[in-house]
């Protein structure tokens, strides 16, 4: 905790961070980026996730379905790092020694190694006939849900609950 708490008081003190704070508009212009961000992305997997239950579009193919929905959480996700960083970079207490953002990463870890899956799992599934959904699909699908809420969750129980 010691090396993390040096680590954010470096941070803090340099050009770009006192830049961040300084400007007003910086730090709610990021977060609304960055929530609009989430909601693109938790969005897409969550109706994909719930094609998967057979609770939506269900006249149309999953896999259609995904390819449809999934592209756009890849470059969101790359918008999502540039916002979050800055935002770590501009409050770096607030972030870098809460153990809340570490379980926040965790999640979004999980969260993507779990989607990208899915996206795999059903592109080759795309040529296959439609049936009913495999165990496993709908394992995944119900996991992913649990990781997108969670990370939702987290990112704003950060503000709530501070380190050091």
């Amino acid at each position: 905790m010691a090396v993390l708490g040096a680590v954010s008081r470096w941070l803090a003190d340099t050009p770009l961070s006192h830049g961040i704070v300084t400007a007003r508009w910086v730090i709610p212009t990021l977060q609304t980026i960055h929530i609009l961000g989430v909601a693109v992305v938790f969005s897409s997997a969550v109706l994909v996730n719930l094609r998967i239950f057979g609770v939506f579009e269900r006249d149309a193919p999953a896999a259609a379905v995904a390819r449809r929905l999934l592209p756009p959480i890849w470059p969101v996700l790359g918008v999502l790092f540039v916002t979050g960083s800055l935002l770590v970079i501009g409050e770096p207490r607030r972030s870098l020694i809460n153990p809340t953002f570490y379980v926040k990463m965790g999640l979004l870890s999980g969260a993507v190694a779990v989607t990208a899956g899915l996206q795999g799992m059903l592109s080759a599934a795309a040529g296959k006939a439609a049936g009913r959904p495999r165990v496993a699909g709908t394992a995944l699908a119900t996991l992913s849900i649990l990781l997108w809420c969670g990370i939702l969750f987290a990112g704003r129980f950060i503000a709530y609950t501070q380190g050091g």
